[in-house]
């Protein structure tokens, strides 16, 4: 069975479940799993993971990502974006210098209203569903990271008046950042485009196309698009190990000794090299964080 990741370069108009659907089809994989969600208008870097190696995803989920965005001032929008009913349109008088102080206001460390339409649950109710009907309920700030937000010299793509570049950590919602700034500059905005750049360390130069992985698998070369799910954990340090008794012990989710090893977290490999887990060593022994071997 087929296990490993592959970097999709989502399309316009595929919601992330469509796309590990019909990777499911394609692959004859059941266990397929995205690595953050991508809002149907967006395209770019969306790694999947199918097999054992969906036991990452969770992993992947928490990562820091990064997006080009095209920024609307002068229209709010229900959504936040162009896809949305336009709720005002304000007249536009915004210089670049007037924008980028702007930018600095939302950089760094800052607390952000989730939008009614996403998939965050209010009383066991997803908000996109409450919403729909027209409801609005209060939605707490949360706390997210903005590491970059920049303006680049790029022509902005049709229906957008600015590109932006912005780094962000996990659970940033570019279009309420769009919709915010708008607000900040006093005229409103809202996301014309985006198109995620990096996700879970992952790049467009990492990423293929849906009719790329098809053309593959019909040639019947499709496993050679997926990357081993240990290409997630490269940042970390290798152990492998010497003896089958240690081998043992780490496929049955037991404790090693390892009062020679620093502290930190590991690729685990076995004595053929197989990556079997993620392990964490503390005090002199190694746990197990996750285990990727096939069972």
């Amino acid at each position: 069975m087929p296990s490993g990741i592959i970097v999709i370069d989502k399309p316009a108009g595929w919601t992330s479940m469509d796309v590990c659907a019909k990777l499911r089809g394609i692959f004859h994989e059941k266990r397929v799993g995205h690595g953050g969600t991508l809002d149907p208008m967006a395209t770019g870097v969306l790694p999947v993971f199918l097999g054992r190696a969906t036991r990452a995803v969770e992993f992947a989920a928490e990562s820091d990502k990064e997006y080009i965005a095209g920024l609307k001032l002068g229209v709010v929008t229900n959504t936040q974006d162009t896809t949305g009913e336009v709720l005002e349109e304000r007249p536009v008088d915004v210089a670049r210098d007037q924008l980028l102080a702007s930018l600095a206001r939302f950089t760094g460390d800052i607390q952000q209203v989730p939008p009614m339409y996403s998939a965050i649950k209010v009383g066991g109710k997803k908000l996109y569903e409450l919403a729909r009907k027209g409801r609005e309920v209060e939605r707490k700030p949360r706390p997210v990271t903005i590491h970059a937000l920049e303006v680049l010299d790029e022509a902005p793509p049709q229906g957008a008046d600015w590109l932006l570049r912005v780094a962000c950590s996990k659970g940033t919602y570019v279009r309420t950042l769009c919709h915010d700034i708008g607000q900040d500059l006093g005229c409103g905005g809202c996301m014309a485009s985006l198109r995620r750049v990096k996700a879970a360390g992952f790049t467009l130069a990492d990423s293929v196309t849906l009719e790329t992985v098809q053309e593959a698998v019909d040639r019947g070369e499709g496993d050679d698009l997926l990357l081993p799910v240990d290409a997630y954990f490269a940042g970390l340090p290798m152990l492998v190990l010497k003896t089958a008794g240690a081998e043992k012990r780490i496929r049955n989710g037991g404790l090693l000794n390892a009062r020679d090893l620093p502290d930190g977290t590991y690729r685990v490999y076995g004595m053929d090299k197989t990556f079997l887990a993620l392990g964490q060593a503390a005090g002199g022994t190694l746990t197990t964080i996750k285990s990727f071997f096939e069972v």
